[in-house]
């Protein structure tokens, strides 16, 4: 079953949606994340909730929109809103769901965010998977998302829509904070045991040798899918991301 709902707490709307067989018995809830220009309504997502329901009764898949990401109605894209998005989503589930057991899957964009989010505020997890993470988004942004059109304009101060399927509304303030707050070479090492990560050979998106190295330094298990893209847009390797990170849960 679905619910959609909002979230309100400090300052916060955040349109949400949560995947559950019985609401009255969930012991085990994984956070999942978007990419830059994604929402709460992904494809993904929905196929990876589908599969935990019909393994595990007892668990509650919740995802949401980032800050100006599909319902969200924030103007402008900030960093500092995206953890504090990230701080009310968990101390919700905390909450709302009597303590369970609180997982993480994030891709792209939210990957970045989450590792920013558990470094600055030391959240922890019971694992992490991340696919695909951007670790370095402003390098991301540069290469794949803003256009040289675009470039000019933030130069001058003025805001861009940019994303892929749907486009989000950027400024320089926000594309500064991505150069200025960069984590690939922060140091994830005592969190290392919490994250696991997988990555595309193909991904078009996000440099795997970059996110290779970042796992290395770290200590972070990585795995790499042979002919995977940044969406593991084929069928069959989508379905081994999803069979990877419920056995990783523990969700079976």
């Amino acid at each position: 079953m679905e619910k959609y709902y909002t979230v309100n707490s400090d300052g916060c709307s955040i349109r949400s949606k949560l995947y559950y067989n019985d609401l009255s018995d969930i012991r085990k809830v994984v956070l999942c994340g978007h990419g830059f220009s994604g929402h709460k309504d992904n494809k993904a997502a929905e196929k990876f909730a589908k599969h935990v329901l019909s393994k595990n009764k007892g668990c509650g898949v919740i995802t949401f929109d980032l800050p100006c990401h599909g319902e969200d109605v924030r103007k402008a894209l900030r960093l500092e809103d995206c953890s504090k998005y990230f701080s009310v989503m968990t101390e919700y589930i905390r909450s709302a769901f009597s303590s369970p057991e609180l997982f993480a899957y994030m891709t792209s964009f939210s990957g970045y965010l989450i590792l920013r989010y558990i470094l600055e505020a030391g959240e922890r997890f019971s694992k992490i998977a991340l696919r695909c993470p951007a670790v370095d988004m402003y390098g991301v942004m540069q290469r794949t998302v803003i256009s040289d059109d675009d470039r000019k304009l933030l130069s001058k101060n003025k805001p861009v829509l940019a994303g892929f399927d749907r486009k989000v509304r950027i400024d320089k303030v926000f594309l500064d904070s991505l150069r200025e707050e960069s984590i690939a070479e922060r140091d994830f090492s005592a969190f290392a045991s919490d994250i696991f990560i997988l990555h595309g050979t193909k991904d078009e998106v996000v440099p795997i040798d970059s996110v290779k190295a970042f796992a290395d330094k770290n200590g972070i298990d990585f795995e790499a899918v042979e002919d995977a893209d940044h969406r593991f847009s084929k069928p069959d390797k989508m379905d081994y991301a999803v069979e990877l990170i419920t056995a990783l849960f523990d969700l079976k």
